[in-house]
């Protein structure tokens, strides 16, 4: 007889990513409301207006569309709700995947398509 895998408890607030299904830590270093996974940025629909209000119905699963930085030099991910098409502004988190996001960063340069919506977020 075969023996199940046993099943990792979530802490407090920790989520599995709707993208890579990473098990990711409710804490992070840089931010006070972790909802992006640090390992490929992929979101869900949980805020509304305030970074950590867990306001949203939508729930939805939310994409990383590109970077934007603000004039003090913190870098922000824009990412759209596949759900109902919304589009925000998160703050990256000191543990995020460096490639993962340089790559975000360089997207513009090899898709224009995109940079119009992402700039409505900001």
């Amino acid at each position: 007889m075969a023996r199940r895998p046993r099943r990792r408890r979530h802490g407090a607030g920790d989520f599995r990513c709707a993208g890579c299904r990473l098990t990711v830590p409710a804490q992070a270093p840089g931010t006070a409301h972790r909802n992006h996974c640090p390992n490929c940025l992929v979101s869900r629909h949980v805020d509304r207006r305030v970074p950590g209000d867990r306001a949203a119905d939508c729930g939805g699963r939310m994409e990383p569309l590109g970077m934007a930085v603000r004039p003090d030099g913190e870098w922000l991910l824009i990412h759209e709700c596949l759900t109902c098409g919304e589009l925000s502004t998160n703050r990256i988190a000191g543990d995020d995947n460096a490639r993962a996001l340089v790559r975000l960063a360089l997207k513009p340069l090899q898709d224009t398509t995109f940079a119009g919506r992402a700039m409505l977020a900001l």
